[in-house]
C-alpha cells in the first residue's frame, strides 16, 4: 500500500483520481485496497504507478492498468504516464486501508 505522509499537491490529485476507479469484484477503490504500491513524479510531471492485483489470475488483469491510465490523462499537467504491475510483495488483506474495512465488514 503506497504510504507518503507528505504528498505533494500533484500526488494528491492522482491520488484522488484512483479513488475513482474501483475493483469489479470488490465495492472499493483500487487505492484504499492497497494496490497502488507507488506514486513516482519526476520534474518533467512524468508519473509511474506501481501497482498490484488481487492475485495474478485475476480476471481484470489488464483492464485495471489501462484504467489508470485512462483517469490519470484527465490531469492535463501529468506527461507520460506509465503503470508497472509486480506481484512482489504479493498483495493480502493487510494492505487495505482501514476505512474499506470497516465498509467491508472486517473490522
Amino acid at each position: 500500500m503506497y504510504k507518503n505522509d507528505n504528498p505533494t499537491p500533484i500526488e494528491k490529485e492522482i491520488i484522488k483520481r484512483l479513488k475513482y476507479i474501483y475493483d469489479p469484484e470488490m465495492p472499493v477503490n483500487i487505492f484504499d485496497l492497497g494496490l497502488i504500491y507507488n506514486i513516482e513524479v519526476n520534474d518533467n510531471n512524468d508519473v509511474k504507478i506501481t501497482m498490484t492485483l488481487t492475485s495474478p489470475n485475476c480476471p481484470v488483469g489488464e483492464l485495471l492498468p489501462q484504467q489508470v491510465v485512462s483517469e490519470l490523462q484527465f490531469m492535463r499537467e501529468l506527461n507520460k504516464i506509465e503503470v508497472d504491475v509486480t506481484f512482489e510483495p504479493p498483495w493480502d488483506s493487510d494492505l487495505i486501508s482501514d476505512e474499506a474495512k470497516l465498509d467491508l465488514g472486517l473490522l
